[in-house]
């Protein structure tokens, strides 16, 4: 029995394996994205932008988030259920106040002339990438939504910490690829 238990801690599990190939093929759709961005912005009649504060401002909530979500995990692991109910519901409220805080920004590009119309610019490749990053967070934030309410309303029996280090690990790559694609922007241009 000890001999089977150390191989089956050898295994990766299968949600580790998905979650990974789908962090790489992630990582590709994103590393093709900027890197259009780059050729394009060597063109004549280019437009570059100013970023609006407010994507400064969402970036503390998206890490604030990862945070209180590594906290969060920390908590189940320990089986401090009510620590972790609270932590894991912030961590969906951080989440919510990223994505508004995003589409406040959008609504100051879009006011200020920055639209999906007329010369190509940095406006148009903003609205993609962000937005392409925008509906990753939101997934999480729906994924997170469900734990949450499996944490107060599911039953009890846990068995497993891997649901929850699986979501950990994707709310820390989508925190991770923002700040890429924020820096991306900001010293590109």
């Amino acid at each position: 029995m000890v001999i089977v238990s150390a191989q089956q801690k050898q295994k990766i599990r299968p949600q580790i394996f998905i979650l990974w190939v789908a962090i790489a093929s992630i990582i590709m759709m994103f590393a093709g994205l900027t890197s259009a961005y780059i050729v394009k912005s060597n063109q004549a009649g280019w437009q570059n932008l100013a970023m609006p504060q407010l994507f400064l401002i969402s970036t503390i909530a998206i890490i604030g988030s990862s945070v209180t979500l590594q906290l969060a995990v920390s908590s189940f692991k320990k089986k401090a259920v009510a620590k972790f109910q609270q932590l894991l519901g912030i961590t969906v409220l951080l989440g919510i106040l990223f994505v508004v805080l995003q589409c406040f920004g959008f609504k100051q590009l879009w006011e200020s002339g920055i639209q999906l119309k007329g010369v190509a610019g940095a406006g148009q490749f903003l609205y993609v990438i962000f937005g392409l990053h925008g509906l990753h967070v939101i997934g999480g934030i729906v994924a997170l939504f469900v734990m949450l309410l499996k944490a107060f309303f599911g039953k009890s029996k846990i068995a497993t910490n891997t649901p929850i280090e699986v979501m950990a690990t994707y709310w820390h790559f989508v925190d991770f690829l923002w700040v890429y694609i924020l820096l991306f922007f900001i010293w590109i241009q």
